[in-house]
């Protein structure tokens, strides 16, 4: 496996997920960058979790941890940064990540607490017309991350392990 981003860390909080199609597609986008664990709250997923569509089976790979208190699963030294549509965040666009980042999200179908925001270093959110989902977020802040690290590994060797087994064009062939 390469990792594509070194000498950082980062681990995700989901509050109260309920839909396993979102959660499927986190796991997805923690395989793709590199997060170190995932974690969730609340009971509606566990309720949900035979229905998950973790299409690459990440979860083998990458913890999926239920737990009571998502507080209680920020890694040591790890900056917490919420992720809501909310008045007075920083725009992702002008944020800064920090090497050791848990990134909280809220439920599909509601926001952060302010129980939550209170213990949370920063709050960011996507500067779009209108909400995006759960899992299209997390992409949005884990490549945004990525863009902005200056840890990240780029060519043609990252694209030979990273693609499809069925995609093995190369623009040599083409031009």
């Amino acid at each position: 496996m390469v990792f594509m981003l070194k000498n950082i860390s980062a681990s995700i909080g989901l509050v109260n997920p309920k839909s396993p199609t979102n959660v499927g597609a986190v796991m997805r986008a923690a395989g793709c960058y590199d997060v170190d664990s995932v974690f969730y709250s609340g009971v509606r997923f566990d309720r949900a979790r035979k229905f998950a569509t973790d299409t690459k089976n990440v979860s083998e790979h990458i913890p999926l941890i239920g737990i009571a208190d998502l507080k209680q699963a920020v890694p040591e030294g790890a900056k917490v940064i919420a992720v809501e549509l909310i008045e007075g965040a920083t725009a992702l666009t002008r944020y800064q990540h920090p090497d050791n980042a848990f990134y909280v999200f809220g439920p599909e179908d509601g926001s952060l607490g302010k129980d939550i925001l209170k213990w949370c270093d920063d709050v960011v959110y996507i500067p779009t017309i209108g909400c995006m989902n759960l899992a299209a977020t997390v992409n949005v802040v884990l490549y945004d991350r990525l863009a902005k690290s200056p840890y990240t590994i780029e060519g043609d060797e990252l694209i030979r392990k990273s693609r499809d087994a069925n995609n093995k064009v190369n623009l040599k062939d083409i031009k």
